[in-house]
């Protein structure tokens, strides 16, 4: 590993900021919307326990017009929440990204097309619980999560007997591969998967370096994040799970995205054990956080891949 001493202090300075980004971020988002929002008077707030017992929070909205028999649970991104991202509020959220992110937009177009829609924030994240010292592992703990919630389905006497999909992006996705890896007796009787902007962390936070002009020091950066308690970069990718996810699954992904690489999604997709599996690339801007809004805003692609599998 490059010594320490061996860095010029601005960059090492540069070096510890970027690893605590990636492990443990200095904020939350809060849960800034709700269905009401969007017009859903009808969701209920819940809460349960992720699989290590952490406690976790969120939202059962049912299907409009009445509750159908189908059944979506919906995860997010770090650093964000069930109902998006608050860059447009200013620091600290303004220093990732200045935009604003419905993730609720994307959950009322669901709802609307007769969807049940269960959404939760992430261990860390939101409303629900602390733990893992406030460690974020983009999937290598917050699978319990995944597990956890499948679980509070699994035995909800309603609930149980919906047809279920899932929507996990970014985080939330890396997640559910490892969730789906280590427990896939727990999600056999998931119909499909629709998966945005699912990462690996050494793509990202190797763009990142790159920007900021650190890319040499990769290795400092990992160091410094197992010095706070973290994974690794090479750790924190989907690459690792994405054989065990067979069900049907759509990755999405920023064609130009500034922040990653191409090779990093197609690798990912190329990975997935699924035999039924599709690649959309969206175009038109090289910004991320572009992509989590999307469907917010162009939900046709996501309704007829739940339409599909899901009936």
């Amino acid at each position: 590993m490059t010594s320490l001493k061996d860095i010029p202090e601005d960059k090492l300075t540069i070096v510890k900021g970027l690893a605590a980004f990636a492990v443990k971020p200095a904020f939350r988002t809060p849960v800034h919307k709700t269905p009401r929002d969007h017009g859903i008077t009808e969701f209920e707030d819940i809460y349960f326990q992720s699989d290590d017992g952490t406690p976790l929070e969120g939202w059962y909205v049912p299907a409009a017009g009445g509750e159908s028999d189908k059944l979506i649970i919906m995860n997010h991104p770090m650093p964000m929440s069930r109902s998006g991202f608050t860059g447009h509020w200013g620091e600290p959220w303004s220093n990732v990204d200045d935009l604003e992110i419905d993730f609720v937009a994307i959950l009322a177009h669901l709802v609307r097309a007769g969807y049940n829609v269960l959404s939760y924030d992430l261990r860390n994240h939101g409303n629900s619980g602390t733990a893992n010292g406030g460690i974020c592992g983009i999937g290598r703990y917050e699978w319990r999560d995944c597990v956890g919630v499948k679980a509070y389905v699994d035995a909800h006497p309603r609930l149980s007997n919906m047809t279920l999909g899932l929507y996990s992006q970014c985080t939330g996705g890396n997640a559910q591969y490892e969730a789906i890896y280590r427990r896939p007796d727990l999600f056999k009787d998931v119909r499909c998967l629709f998966s945005p902007l699912v990462v690996s962390m050494d793509a990202l936070m190797g763009t990142f370096a790159g920007l900021q002009g650190v890319r040499e020091y990769m290795d400092v950066m990992n160091f410094e994040q197992t010095k706070l308690g973290g994974f690794t970069n090479p750790e924190m990718t989907p690459h690792l799970f994405a054989g065990a996810v067979q069900i049907p699954t759509m990755i999405t992904q920023v064609h130009d995205d500034a922040w990653t690489t191409q090779e990093d999604g197609q690798q990912t997709f190329d990975l997935l054990g699924s035999n039924e599996k599709e690649l959309f690339w969206i175009e038109g801007t090289s910004r991320r956080f572009d992509g989590y809004n999307y469907f917010g805003q162009n939900p046709e692609r996501m309704l007829a891949w739940f339409g599909k599998y899901m009936g």
